[in-house]
């Protein structure tokens, strides 16, 4: 177990912030019928449900059908469990992942979405991140009708969800145990305390830990198989390195090389000033969709100004001995300026092969979003004034300003 600050999370005034307590405005819950709890397997869901408490009325039905799904899939998650257990040992070890780590919103979609171009990587797809359990066999049935279900873009901004366009392995993992800071978007009211366990492991006890990583490598692994068809006892030579993108494990690069020593990571950064707002937008465009109980408008704000000086904090400590060629940091508007040479330099940083080879996939995928425009911030005077309070030493040791 990590062990987190002495102090409570302090709000401004120095008031306490208690995660669980039931604030005087409160929004209520909406979500949505496709909401990713209906991927979990049935003890994990009700090990959830049971851990948070009372739910509203009006979402006992989605959470009845959530239950039902689970147990409808229970023998089709056992045969799948046991078939890909047995050929992963039999292929071994498999190659050491390349991570993509930031701050939310600090542009890793956008770089997940151009390496993901790449013949040479596996990732999460829409159907593996909907159905943890189940996408090697009932979910490639049934993909041509959850295809369907896809919604049109992603929650909290424009970008299009397509069939192949990469997801985190945050929403699939926190579908299989009970350890993801996705669990405080579900369940509002405990939105502090979750945060803190999914992203720096405040609390957590070592059986859960250990339970998130083996399953977690589980998932990740069975990606590979998905990516090598119906045969073969060796890893197939393309979509055999995990490109694995998650905003949390910013925070637990320690955790993640204790599962795969070798890896590499990316970390991306952009100006503080625009992460904290969109930041601010992010919660504000999937709380309405994902939360299961009433939650108070503001009820991430403190886990933003908090949590980013933490997890920048954390990083530079797991990362610290890492070589050149395990570890580099991007800019994310480098990245916007000059795309392709800075990919150029990622893999010749990090020894990536492929290169070559790659770069008119990645033209082509550019050409495909040349056109799309992000969401324009303003920064108040207040906006700028807190950033400057909590997050003022990451911004001088990025060399970032106020966005004109």
């Amino acid at each position: 177990m990590r062990r987190g600050r002495e102090s409570p999370w302090q709000l401004a005034d120095n008031e306490q912030f208690a995660p669980n307590v039931v604030l005087v405005t409160q929004i209520a819950p909406t979500p949505t019928w496709t909401h990713p709890l209906f991927g979990a397997d049935f003890f994990t869901l009700l090990r959830i449900l049971t851990r948070h408490g009372a739910l509203p009325p009006r979402v006992w039905p989605l959470v009845a059908a959530g239950l039902a799904a689970s147990l409808g899939r229970a023998p089709f998650s056992l045969v799948e469990t046991v078939w890909a257990k047995k050929r992963l040992r039999r292929l071994g070890a498999i190659p050491p992942p390349v991570f993509i780590l930031g701050h939310w919103r600090s542009g890793t979609t956008h770089l997940f979405n151009l390496l993901s171009r790449d013949p040479a990587f596996a990732w999460v797809d829409p159907i593996a991140s909907g159905l943890p359990w189940d996408f090697l066999l009932l979910g490639r049935w049934l993909r041509p009708l959850l295809h369907r279900a896809l919604p049109a873009d992603r929650y909290i901004d424009r970008v299009k969800v397509t069939p192949d366009m990469p997801q985190e392995d945050e929403i699939g993992l926190a579908a299989m145990q009970t350890l993801s800071y996705y669990h405080g978007l579900y369940f509002p009211r405990h939105f502090a305390t979750e945060y803190r366990r999914g992203v720096f492991l405040d609390e957590v006890a070592q059986k859960t830990v250990r339970r998130w990583e083996q399953r977690c490598r589980f998932y990740n692994e069975k990606l590979l198989l998905a990516k090598m068809g119906d045969g073969g006892d060796e890893w197939a030579p393309a979509g055999r390195t995990l490109l694995i993108k998650n905003p949390v494990y910013t925070a637990r690069v320690a955790q993640l090389r204790t599962i795969w020593p070798d890896a590499r990571f990316i970390h991306i950064v952009r100006n503080p000033y625009v992460v904290y707002r969109s930041t601010r937008r992010f919660y504000q465009a999937l709380l309405p969709k994902l939360a299961l109980q009433p939650y108070a408008p503001d009820v991430a704000e403190q886990a933003i100004l908090e949590g980013y000086p933490r997890m920048m904090a954390q990083l530079a400590a797991d990362t610290a001995d890492l070589p050149p060629n395990r570890f580099v940091t991007l800019r994310f508007e480098d990245l916007e300026a000059s795309p392709l040479a800075q990919l150029a330099h990622l893999y010749q940083q990090l020894e990536l092969p492929g290169f070559a080879a790659a770069r008119p996939r990645f033209a082509a995928y550019l050409e495909t979003v040349r056109d799309y425009r992000k969401g324009r911030h303003d920064f108040p005077p207040e906006c700028v004034a807190k950033v400057d309070r909590h997050w003022q030493a990451e911004v001088r040791a990025l060399g970032y300003t106020v966005p004109q």
